[in-house]
């Protein structure tokens, strides 16, 4: 069978994030939302995104395809009734649409033909960006049931100091000596060839991917990811980096996103609470203008390949877009436009070029390449976000 992952309706409720990947693409718990799909169904997928993403994301197309949106997280209900799916019916939760089988092509769907097979459970969706940290206690909880199902744990090590040690997973490769894990508040995931430095305390839900690094003396509060080959150190509470982003030094990031590609500089801390515990609100990309969240808590919102200076002060519920440099005295706007240069008193337009020769100097030293598809993205979002 095919499938293929959409994008659905809440790709602009998603943005920063889905700037610069499909909705599949958001990581949330242990893996993507592409990742738990294809794990669960034991088959790979393709995507239907915005076309200048298509060429880094493509979609393969069949003559028999399942398509399922991508905001929704499986479980094994869910992933019997898509595989049980016949042509021309369609899974629905909440009048919203989860998956279809069909036959024709993608600009020839009548859902009134569809027999409407409604899904009466709960399903975990990411609706707004909000939802990736709100949630993923819950995710890594079910990501961790099913990636450790049958499976032994590499031992602890004798000079951990743990606690519930049956939650506690160690993938091979995995380093870490004199620092506490306390899984009786969820479980603790350690990625291959990952490292934990010594006298870090780490409560769960937790999970550190693969080649990932926690740096000496960290604090980790539940429920928070750190992303493949993420570094982190310094307080971290309920947040969620996605891959290649540091947090490497002392400051706190709590009620978090991080994209990939982000660094965070020495001593950064974001408010996660008004000083009138009021509810948070955000910068909403498609109405272009804040929104309330109806969340007291809520932190940092941060786009990929996006930056800032050593003892940035980030205000509650701050959001920032692609590829920001954000430095200077004082509290940042809590809107940071893409390609900002500054962010607090003055700014100034992050130009292409030099927007360009950082992120390749940046991936270089993570021995990745910056490839074509890469750049016609920052070339798209730039011109797409340009005032």
């Amino acid at each position: 069978m095919n499938y293929i992952l959409f994008d659905g309706s809440v790709r602009e409720a998603l943005l920063p994030f889905t700037f610069t990947r499909p909705v599949a693409d958001i990581r949330v718990g242990i893996l993507t939302i592409r990742e738990k799909w294809e794990k669960q169904l034991g088959y790979t997928t393709t995507t239907v995104t915005e076309e200048y993403l298509s060429d880094k994301f493509p979609m393969v197309e069949m003559d028999n395809n399942v398509m399922i949106n991508a905001s929704f997280l499986p479980n094994p209900i869910l992933i019997e009734m898509v595989q049980a799916l016949e042509p021309l019916q369609a899974i629905f939760y909440q009048e919203e649409i989860v998956a279809f089988y069909t036959q024709d092509s993608q600009e020839e769907i009548d859902f009134d033909q569809y027999e409407a097979i409604n899904y009466t459970g709960d399903l975990m969706q990411i609706a707004n960006k909000w939802d990736i940290f709100m949630k993923n206690d819950q995710a890594i909880r079910e990501d961790f049931e099913f990636l450790t199902e049958d499976r032994i744990s590499e031992p602890i090590p004798s000079s951990v100091n743990a606690i519930g040690h049956q939650d506690i997973f160690i993938e091979e490769g995995a380093k870490l000596e004199f620092v506490t894990l306390n899984a009786t508040t969820g479980p603790i995931y350690i990625g291959k060839d990952s490292e934990i430095m010594e006298g870090s305390i780490i409560r769960g839900p937790f999970a550190l991917c693969e080649e990932a690094q926690v740096k000496m003396g960290t604090k980790i509060y539940g429920a928070t990811t750190v992303g493949p080959h993420c570094r982190v150190g310094g307080e971290v509470s309920n947040s969620v980096l996605f891959a290649y982003s540091n947090k490497g030094h002392d400051g706190f990031l709590g009620n978090a996103v991080i994209g990939e590609w982000c660094n965070l500089g020495a001593d950064t801390n974001n408010s996660n609470l008004k000083n009138n515990y009021g509810t948070v609100k955000l910068w909403n990309y498609e109405q272009d203008d804040y929104e309330d969240t109806g969340l007291q808590f809520c932190g940092l919102m941060m786009g990929d390949h996006s930056k800032c200076g050593i003892n940035t002060m980030f205000n509650t519920g701050t959001v920032v877009g692609v590829s920001a440099s954000v430095f200077g005295a004082g509290f940042p706007k809590t809107f940071i436009p893409s390609f900002t240069w500054g962010g607090c008193e003055n700014s100034t337009v992050y130009q292409l070029e030099k927007t360009l020769e950082t992120m390749k100097v940046v991936m270089d030293r993570r021995h990745v390449e910056l490839t074509i598809e890469d750049i016609q993205i920052i070339k798209h979002i730039f011109k797409e976000t340009e005032m």
